[in-house]
């Protein structure tokens, strides 16, 4: 018996939260951001970024990363999320080398 679905699994796993997409594009941003609020945008964009390329490579039909269960509207948080804590450690750690 266990406690979570594999719906949750997939968007606590790979497919949402820790999406390897998701996580590259908000530290690329989060490192190029001059702001902290940026970071926000930072979030979003890598988790609607990320869905784009999901969705281009089911068009054409290429292996996919992860396979997933859950759609595109239950992930968008949750890479939302991800890539909005990577790009805030981005940030952080290319403040701290750029002071010090």
């Amino acid at each position: 018996m266990t406690w979570l679905s594999d719906t949750w699994l997939d968007l606590i796993g790979l497919s949402g939260l820790l999406n390897p997409f998701a996580l590259l594009i908000g530290a690329y941003l989060g490192w190029r951001a001059d702001s902290a609020r940026k970071l926000w945008i930072a979030g979003f964009a890598a988790a609607a970024l990320s869905l784009i390329l999901d969705a281009a490579t089911g068009l054409l039909h290429l292996p996919q990363l992860v396979s997933q269960d859950a759609g595109a509207l239950a992930m968008f948080p949750f890479r939302f999320a991800g890539g909005g804590l990577m790009s805030a450690l981005a940030f952080w750690l290319s403040r701290s080398r750029k002071h010090g």
